[in-house]
């Protein structure tokens, strides 16, 4: 007996040695430069990092850079825009408001903007614009929408083309964001930047980067020019878009995502909120924002839910079962003009990726190469 105990605490001792670390972390590289090298060279992108936290080990793989012009080096503490990831972060603010007392996701957007009462996109529930359950809403605000009143004003007339459907839309996220801040008493930057993003221990994420922290913010690339380039104002653009963030501080959401880290009770529930799913559609199963396919999945079918005919057209949706208590991989994309990012999560496998590039380059091979790296990565 005494044998047996001695031989494990030497094993527990040995997977936690500084050679085993070093080990560890050669083969992450090793596995992230064989599953990213290639997208790297097709697309061109200037810099990418590969964030994983795995049974609580965050490890990263790195290359490129940040800047060209001034040939500074991809950290895990460089900021890159999120694009559309942006959004987790709007519909944990709603849950957590709602945690609160202080909106119901079930109360109709009439509820809150009165002007909108007997509209059609005034019936639409809170948790309606949080699962894009829209019936038609375009992708874009309308070029002629100049701020939120001629939104508003804009959405009065609007009608459904295609009612109950699933339409991926910066206006109805946008719109919550609005909503959730108002509800709360604070502009949706303060309520992100001095509550929500503290409340989940991420310390270099941003709407409005400080100067201290502008050395570390990286240009994208334009993928027809190949300027460098910045994220550009627009309607409802930190609800939708907004937010800068680095590797590191992603990896300790989705640690909070994977239900770790030292966060309140009230944070926990927003965010386990926001995982459930609410609607079905063809591919996978829609909660707020989090789309769940079931795990393992074929790349085909990520690639498919992930493509332009699911972010450009309306889908057939409807009510579904909650699969968070299901072996799911969940995923979210995002880009601006300069900048692509991924994020994915294996809950049963307590596994975690994000992806982080200076270049809008395609989904599918996002998706791709990261299932490419899962796999990978389960396999050891």
């Amino acid at each position: 007996m005494k044998r047996n105990s001695l031989l494990s605490t030497l094993i527990v001792t040995a997977s936690f040695s500084p050679v085993f670390a070093q080990d560890s972390q050669q083969r992450f590289e090793t596995d992230a430069a064989a599953s990213f090298e290639n997208v790297i060279a097709d697309y061109d992108i200037p810099g990418l990092i590969v964030g994983v936290t795995h049974n609580g080990q965050h490890q990263f793989y790195q290359t490129g850079l940040a800047s060209r012009e001034d040939q500074r080096p991809v950290t895990p503490d460089t900021l890159f825009e999120l694009g559309s990831i942006s959004k987790i972060f709007n519909v944990t603010l709603a849950t957590l408001a709602e945690e609160r007392g202080q909106l119901s996701l079930d109360a109709p957007v009439s509820t809150y903007l009165p002007a909108l009462q007997g509209a059609p996109a005034g019936e639409l529930t809170l948790m309606d614009l949080a699962t894009h359950h829209s019936g038609g809403l375009p992708l874009q605000v309308p070029s002629e929408v100049a701020d939120v009143d001629q939104l508003v004003d804009w959405l009065a007339d609007w009608q459904p083309s295609e009612p109950g459907a699933r339409s991926y839309s910066n206006i109805s996220i946008g719109l919550l964001g609005r909503i959730t801040s108002d509800a709360m008493g604070i502009s949706y930057t303060d309520a992100l930047q001095t509550d929500l993003l503290p409340a989940l221990g991420l310390t270099n994420t941003w709407i409005d980067v400080p100067e201290d922290a502008a050395a570390s913010y990286a240009y994208g690339y334009d993928r027809k020019t190949n300027a460098p380039i910045r994220v550009t104002p627009g309607v409802l653009d930190d609800e939708a878009y907004g937010v800068k963030s680095s590797a590191r501080d992603m990896l300790t959401l989705l640690d909070v995502e994977l239900a770790k880290g030292d966060v309140s009770p009230e944070i926990r529930n927003a965010v386990s909120r926001t995982q459930k799913g609410q609607f079905q559609t063809r591919l996978y199963t829609q909660a707020m924002i989090w789309e769940a396919y079931p795990w393992p999945v074929a790349p085909e079918r990520m690639v498919e839910g992930n493509g332009y005919d699911f972010i450009l057209n309306p889908q057939p949706m409807h009510e579904g079962a909650d699969r968070s208590d299901e072996d799911i991989i969940l995923n979210k994309t995002g880009a601006t003009n300069g900048f692509g990012a991924y994020i994915a999560l294996v809950p049963r496998k307590d596994l975690g990726v994000v992806v982080l590039a200076n270049r809008n380059y395609p989904n599918e091979a996002r998706v791709r190469a990261t299932l490419d790296l899962i796999t990978r990565i389960l396999a050891e």
